[in-house]
């Protein structure tokens, strides 16, 4: 699936220190640059021991610099009429990340950080290094220095004893939402998505085509856009707070609990909630049986945030030639209703009619990522003001 070319024109400076970590640079290089970036990669003596240099000229189709020379390439690219929009430490280990944090400049990479941070030009530190170093006392409070700085910090994966780098693509989302406007920073946006899960008996269950990738999507967008974001499903997506669900129950009781708190801005419900839940039949069906299935219809999620909650709803409607249903939900108090084609579920591409008040009518195609950037844009006039 074709990126989204969120990094158009953006310059980044890619700063590798002395971790293992270093030699996933390369992917994470190729991943910035597949979203439209610049990458520069520098290098500290201790990663040019684990990553040898030319693999990042290669990388990023510019030569790494292993050295400050004569050229000043800290000011040439963080200085303040730099040509950088972004310097991201990956990996950062516990040595470098405290030394960024006490203005210590020993290695080209702290002196770019050194210089980035006299700029205030947006940082991206990503952390790396053993368990028992991510806990001294003294990293821990030169993370939070840089958190109170403005830096972004990636938190490590803790795994077999160590704190391992971030995914790729928690990283670039991290670079992303450090570069793209903050329309919605400070903004918390409810998710759900993906399909529900009814029981059947105890083996088989009742469900939809829905993959859920649409609410991914749109949770990723968000992040992108500065919200703190909260998705139900049955999945896990970075940078988001996964509730995880299976029935449409669970997710019932799962977005109320949390609009009940009265902090959620947006509601977007993208999930194929289950419409009808059938009689459980207690054991396994025997294979071969003939069996009619009673199905009771459940309670509409949307209907009943609708009528509790303050709180702006995106809805999603399956179907053809839904417009007209469509409208009545516009009437009701829903903000914006977007129409999905059955025909499209499941897939990678989407194709949406996005509907809202005083006759807006917006049609998307593309990616799902593409197609929930559209879908927030619209989105955004929903939201009240504070």
């Amino acid at each position: 699936m074709r990126a989204l070319p969120t990094l158009v024109d953006k310059e980044i400076v890619l700063a590798v220190t002395g971790s293992i970590a270093a030699v996933e640079t390369v992917r994470l290089a190729h991943a910035l640059r597949r979203r439209g970036a610049r990458v520069q990669a520098v290098m500290s003596p201790a990663a040019c021991r684990i990553l040898h240099p030319d693999a990042l000229t290669y990388a990023t189709g510019r030569p790494a610099i292993t050295a400050i020379s004569g050229l000043v390439e800290h000011v040439a690219f963080c200085g303040d009429e730099g040509s950088a929009d972004l310097l991201l430490v990956a990996p950062c280990t516990a040595n470098t990340l405290c030394k960024i944090a006490h203005g210590i400049d020993d290695t080209p990479v702290t002196t770019f950080a050194t210089t980035a941070l006299g700029r205030d030009m947006p940082i991206v530190v990503v952390p790396a290094m053993h368990h028992s170093m991510f806990r001294h006392p003294g990293v821990a409070n030169c993370q939070k220095t840089l958190k109170s700085w403005g830096i972004g910090i990636v938190n490590p994966r803790i795994e077999e004893g160590k704190a391992k780098i971030a995914d790729i693509e928690e990283i670039v989302l991290w670079c992303e939402r450090k570069l793209l406007g903050k329309s919605l920073e400070g903004r918390h946006i409810l998710i759900t998505s993906g399909p529900c899960r009814e029981a059947v008996d105890d083996v088989r269950i009742l469900t939809t085509r829905s993959s859920g990738r649409m609410g991914e999507a749109l949770a990723r967008h968000a992040f992108r856009l500065g919200a703190r974001v909260t998705l139900v499903h049955q999945g896990s997506v970075p940078c988001a707070e996964n509730v995880q669900v299976a029935s449409a129950e669970e997710m019932r009781q799962a977005v109320h609990r949390i609009l009940s708190r009265g902090d959620v801005d947006l509601y977007l419900s993208a999930a194929a909630i289950s419409d009808f839940s059938p009689e459980l039949h207690p054991g396994k069906i025997p294979s071969g049986t003939p069996i009619a299935l009673s199905l009771r219809p459940l309670p509409k999620l949307i209907d009943e945030v609708r009528t509790r909650y303050r709180v702006p709803v995106v809805a999603f409607k399956m179907g053809y030639d839904e417009e007209d249903r469509a409208r009545k939900m516009l009437d009701s108090g829903i903000g914006l209703v977007v129409i999905n084609r059955p025909d499209v579920m499941g897939s990678e591409e989407s194709r949406v009619t996005v509907l809202g008040g005083s006759g807006f009518r917006k049609e998307a195609i593309g990616t799902k990522d593409e197609v929930a950037r559209e879908i927030l844009d619209a989105a955004l006039p929903l939201l009240l003001p504070g």
